[in-house]
């Protein structure tokens, strides 16, 4: 139903639009399919006047015009109806500039590419990199996964999928059929919220340990589709960004730097390595894992033997 509207509303500015002259209701309900299967006279007037004010809501100028005849006819004039001209101060053009550089290894280059050159014929002066607008560090934000695109497309058209996934702890991977919710970038990785159908449950996977093709699913969803999508929260919580206790490792010189900003203290040991104390909670073993021989675990002795097992099953496999 939603759809349906949205196509009647745009063909009826359209219509408005593209007109030299007023059109009556007569030939508004000619020239617009919906309208003609509107029923009676009655059922048509509702829709067309309930139409014509949302257009208006929507800041669109329609003007009501009464010929000699005394025939009332509508149109919305180009002039009346034009954007105002657009400019971009140094702060906005980064951030514009940064949702571009989201689809940089994405099959969309094309469109971003474009998109930036529309970002300048806006107002960018062309010696200002928006990448670079607040100084010498430059905003990425990467998409390696070739997961990335296929997943983006099925969260914008709600359809199931279906990939094999490989757990931080895990030798091989498993299939997964999930109801795909949102995608989120947390400390440079891409995260996928949805619905398991095989857990019956809203899980959240990390991009770069889908193996093999994403693959679509006939359907539709079995699951609701909250309002609110908590994919940081979720993966920040199993990261122990939400945690009430401390870990002691070390870390190689030069290593690690996700950990080095969350650690609470560093101190240099000499010969190339440093110790630090940083949050401690659920999740944290597999965080740690995937820095491979660039950490050690001191205490405590729990989650030395939980890093430990999952490197084990990574090498068994």
């Amino acid at each position: 139903m939603a759809i349906a509207k949205a196509e009647r509303l745009m063909n009826l500015a359209l219509c408005l639009l593209g007109t030299r002259r007023p059109l009556s209701k007569r030939e508004l309900r000619e020239s617009i399919e919906a309208y003609l299967e509107a029923g009676s006279d009655d059922s048509f007037n509702r829709m067309f006047e309930r139409d014509k004010d949302d257009l208006r809501e929507l800041g669109l100028v329609i003007e009501t015009v009464e010929s000699l005849d005394g025939e009332v006819g509508y149109l919305a004039r180009r002039d009346s109806n034009r954007l105002p001209p657009i400019t971009l101060d140094a702060e906005e053009a980064a951030a514009l500039g940064l949702a571009a550089k989201v689809w940089q290894q994405a099959r969309l280059a094309g469109a971003a590419s474009g998109a930036l050159q529309k970002l300048r014929a806006a107002g960018l002066p062309e010696d200002v990199d928006p990448y670079e607008a607040h100084g010498a560090l430059e905003p990425r934000i990467p998409v390696h996964e070739a997961a990335f695109e296929p997943l983006m497309l099925a969260c914008r058209d709600r359809r199931p999928v279906a990939f094999e996934y490989r757990k931080a702890n895990a030798a091989q991977p498993e299939p997964r059929n999930v109801e795909p919710w949102a995608l989120e970038c947390w400390r440079g990785h891409w995260y996928l919220a949805g619905f398991d159908r095989d857990r019956g449950a809203e899980r959240v996977f990390r991009l770069s340990r889908i193996t093999g093709k994403v693959r679509s699913r006939g359907g539709r969803f079995t699951a609701p589709v909250p309002d609110v999508v908590t994919v940081r929260e979720t993966v920040a919580s199993w990261a122990g960004e939400t945690a009430d206790r401390s870990a002691l490792i070390r870390l190689r010189s030069g290593a690690g730097y996700p950990l080095r900003a969350r650690a609470t203290t560093v101190r240099e040991l000499g010969d190339g390595w440093d110790e630090l104390e940083i949050p401690y909670g659920h999740g944290l073993d597999a965080w740690l894992v995937e820095f491979g021989p660039d950490v050690v675990v001191l205490e405590p002795a729990e989650l030395r033997a939980d890093v430990v097992d999952r490197l084990r099953a990574v090498a068994k496999g």
